[in-house]
């Protein structure tokens, strides 16, 4: 897969600042996308790349803490760098316990925000990793058949497969056929590996 330029998001509607700050995301190798406000960036589709979004508190329309709380849940990806012409410390406790990077009041060197933004782009590219990992996990579920799926249900429990076969109404040769099925189209190597895959698809007897 070729190595996509990450890219840098900044919302501010400070036109100013802008543009300064796409000269310096630019300069530094990676792809900046402005937006002067909550709105516009909310209207652009979730970046698939390691991204970051260096965010005003103080927006016209809707304010950064607002945008944080909203896109925090949906976008993992994408952490967030805050900058404020005026931090009060309640305000940053407040977007650091919401998971924020990094809190900068202007004006902040170069390097500090350069620094903030390395960190957030690790971050995003990690996120994106995990998320991945659990798509490919949850498209190696789908392809289990219905019986399947139970009796991995059933196993993760640490049921014994004749314990899984009382409770499927089905002989025990049947649940060691499926149970290695399972295991071959899971690509577990083992009990444990099976259990903590079920552990994070949230399967549920």
């Amino acid at each position: 897969m070729p190595q996509e330029t990450p890219i840098v998001f900044v919302v501010d509607d400070d036109v100013s600042v802008r543009e300064s700050l796409e000269l310096l995301i630019r300069s530094a190798g990676w792809l900046p996308e402005m937006f002067a406000s909550a709105q516009q960036f909310l209207a652009r589709q979730r970046a698939l790349v390691p991204n970051c979004l260096i965010l005003d508190v103080n927006l016209p329309d809707l304010n950064g803490l607002d945008l944080q709380r909203l896109i925090s849940v949906e976008r993992t990806e994408t952490p967030i760098i805050f900058i404020t012409g005026y931090g009060d410390v309640p305000m940053t406790v407040k977007a650091m316990k919401a998971g924020a990077v990094e809190f900068l009041t202007k004006p902040f060197g170069d390097e500090i925000l350069l620094g903030a933004i390395e960190q957030a782009l690790k971050r995003s590219t990690a996120a994106l990793a995990i998320e991945a990992e659990m798509r490919a996990l949850r498209g190696r579920h789908a392809t289990l058949s219905r019986r399947e799926q139970e009796v991995m249900a059933l196993v993760v429990t640490g049921l014994l497969n004749k314990q899984v076969a009382h409770e499927l109404g089905i002989s025990e040769i049947t649940v060691k056929a499926h149970r290695g099925q399972v295991m071959r189209k899971m690509e577990a190597g083992s009990l444990a590996d099976l259990v903590n895959m079920a552990a994070r698809l949230t399967i549920r007897h």
